[in-house]
């Protein structure tokens, strides 16, 4: 099961960096700007294209759905490490500040966004089976 979707998990992810070093350059960066983000779009993109045309097997759906559920937190925790460390050795003070600041303003706007919808009917129990 693992390895059906690596193919196109790999296709995204080359495409993805591809891209994001073209808008580095570009954009005068010297580094890829966005390469894990557009490989994430473009997997989601691609599956849900070839769902609905019904070309996956089952258990190339179910090889895509594990290499998803993998790919994102693992790529995502990388890409964060190393771009907190670069900010810290170029930024220092400023960027702890800023990262204290990005985590503090949500946390308080969470009563304020949990008031803007209508109250809901609480989710059914889950079945046990």
């Amino acid at each position: 099961m693992v390895i059906y979707g690596l193919a196109l998990l790999s296709g995204c992810f080359f495409g993805g960096m591809l891209l994001g070093d073209i808008l580095g350059m570009i954009t005068g960066v010297g580094s890829n700007v966005g390469g894990v983000g557009f490989a994430m779009l473009a997997l989601i993109l691609v599956s849900s294209k070839l769902l609905k045309e019904n070309k996956l097997s089952t258990k190339a759906q179910d090889g895509i759905m594990f290499w998803s559920a993998m790919y994102i937190p693992i790529v995502v925790a990388m890409t964060a490490c190393q771009d907190v460390a670069a900010a810290i050795m170029g930024g220092g003070v400023l960027t702890i500040m800023c990262g204290i600041v990005c985590t503090i303003v949500p946390l308080l706007l969470i009563p304020v966004i949990s008031k803007l919808g209508a109250p809901s009917e609480p989710l059914p129990p889950l079945s046990k089976e």
